[in-house]
């Protein structure tokens, strides 16, 4: 196991700041996600950790000892490519074991840990198929027995799932974090999906412009992001905008309205340390916000109700997404479960919880 100190690193390509004084911790044995759309830097991170990218300033250091300037070869790091990069004349057998022999490792020991690798991933018995013989699914474990035959010191996986369908990528993503936890090798993983990043994380970096935009645990992010960008990117929420009259309490700007229970406004909002006054973004996520009719009297245990009309739906089989306007215009998604309630420009409350977090807006 391996733990990966990174110094305030940056990283240009041309006139474009690719990593900017970037400092994170990876704990021994952690599985953690670099999380964020495409262009924000995780992947020259990791290439960088690969050893494939040199920094312009900053340091890498595993267990303590600097390894900025050591060639990628000398790193002992495992890595899985999003396109595999599997050698297509080579069988599967050869395929795994090259990093074995590449080490000159005796032959007797490159059958027994590659025959070891094989049955780690479930391929024991396709050792002597090629590469194009195979599913995607089955590629990508060919991929990772052999980034995992090495024993590497860190593992290493750039978006590895993206191109397996809806029901494989699950599997993959079971198998993965199987593996992980019976090695306990510390590994990095880069993606742009949070629902991935929520499943497999010990902890998650969401990465923003080449910076560190927040860091923690996935129930952590999920609960208590620190700005907008970091709300939306893990789990879509819906950004609400209100004003802070008081630490915990807030009021909506719909059209002049205020959310309301029995008082003027709604108590229990996290708002941190926005002083009274400030502008804020309300975070609430689809699954968090429920329908109710117009005129009804549901939702006792609401905050609030917002008017709001349908504007669309869709039934999803145990759920239906609903996406709805407010009175002032804003857009909010919801999601219920069961079949459809209300139809498309059916006149409808929002009850918005009591709870919630508000970051600045």
């Amino acid at each position: 196991m391996t733990r990966i100190t990174i110094d305030r690193l940056s990283k240009r390509f041309e006139q474009q700041q690719v990593l900017d004084d970037l400092s994170l911790d990876i704990e021994d044995g952690h599985f953690f996600t670099l999380l964020g759309p495409s262009g924000c830097g995780k992947t020259t991170l990791l290439r960088c950790l690969a050893g494939f990218a040199r920094p312009e300033a900053g340091r890498i250091l595993f267990d303590g000892e600097d390894i900025t300037a050591v060639p990628a070869y000398e790193r002992n790091i495992g890595m899985v490519f999003q396109d595999y990069a599997l050698f297509p004349d080579k069988s599967v057998f050869d395929n795994v074991a090259y990093g074995l022999r590449a080490r000159k490792l005796a032959r007797e020991g490159v059958r027994s840990r590659t025959d070891e690798a094989l049955a780690q991933v479930d391929l024991a018995t396709l050792g002597s198929r090629f590469p194009a013989q195979l599913s995607g699914g089955q590629r990508q474990r060919v991929a990772l027995a052999r980034a995992l035959v090495i024993k590497p010191r860190l593992l290493l996986m750039d978006e590895p799932l993206s191109n397996l369908d809806a029901k494989l990528r699950l599997a993959m993503r079971e198998a993965i974090l199987d593996l992980q936890r019976a090695t306990r090798i510390t590994t990095v993983f880069v993606t742009h999906d949070q629902e991935e990043a929520l499943a497999l994380s010990d902890r998650i970096a969401v990465m923003q412009g080449g910076r560190l935009a927040q860091q923690g645990a996935p129930r952590e992010l999920w609960d208590a992001p620190v700005t907008a960008y970091v709300a939306d990117f893990i789990g879509s929420a819906n950004l609400l905008k209100v004003r802070v009259l008081a630490p915990g309490r807030v009021a909506v700007d719909a059209a002049g309205a205020v959310v309301a229970g029995a008082g003027a406004a709604v108590h229990g909002a996290d708002t941190g340390a926005l002083p009274a006054g400030a502008a804020g973004l309300w975070v609430l996520r689809p699954e968090a916000l429920q329908l109710a009719g117009a005129s009804g009297g549901e939702g006792s245990d609401a905050a609030g109700r917002l008017p709001a009309t349908v504007a669309r739906r869709q039934y999803l089989g145990a759920r239906t997404s609903y996406r709805v306007t407010l009175a002032g215009g804003q857009a909010l998604r919801l999601e219920q479960p069961g079949p459809p309630a209300f139809e498309v420009g059916a006149a409808v409350a929002v009850l918005v919880p009591r709870d919630g977090r508000v970051v600045a807006g």
